[in-house]
């Protein structure tokens, strides 16, 4: 009599026990998932950004015009990224602007990174957040050299 009592109070404790664990190792699994999703999703609007400037760039640095100023809107940049809004910012280093960072406003730990074209230079706006402003990229070109920033439209 005693071998059934084992056995079936050792199945309900197992079944208890996956009950219980199963679903925190799921809502850390799926967390995981999202973070990864966010992080492509943040890669995408990196590159789109550095694209846009590199192609402002090699458009400005084809003319011979000394002093011109090429600006885009990125149309395609969403307004959130899994309800959350981001920030797009212009890194550099020594004053040369390296890579493009896109990261979360309210989860800054959730981020990526493009890397620009070099020979570039920061200019006046280098961060901008995502809202219900269009956001423009802009290339400039002066005396000093070439110039990038990021703004919000209207």
């Amino acid at each position: 009599m005693a071998a059934p009592t084992m056995s079936y109070l050792i199945c309900s404790v197992g079944l208890i026990v996956l009950i219980i664990a199963m679903p925190v190792f799921y809502s850390i699994e799926r967390d995981n998932i999202a973070n990864r999703i966010a992080e492509s999703e943040l890669t995408e609007i990196a590159d789109y950004t550095s694209n846009t400037l590199s192609n402002l760039y090699f458009l400005a640095n084809s003319t011979d015009n000394a002093n011109i100023n090429l600006t885009k809107q990125l149309v395609y940049l969403p307004l959130t990224v899994q309800g959350s809004f981001y920030k797009i910012t212009i890194e550099s280093v020594d004053e040369e602007a390296s890579k493009i960072t896109a990261s979360f406003t309210d989860r800054p730990s959730i981020s990526s990174d493009s890397w620009l074209v070099p020979g570039l230079k920061v200019g006046n706006s280098y961060s901008v957040e995502s809202s219900s402003k269009k956001i423009f990229a802009n290339c400039f070109r002066n005396e000093a050299g070439f110039f990038i920033s990021v703004v919000n439209g209207v």
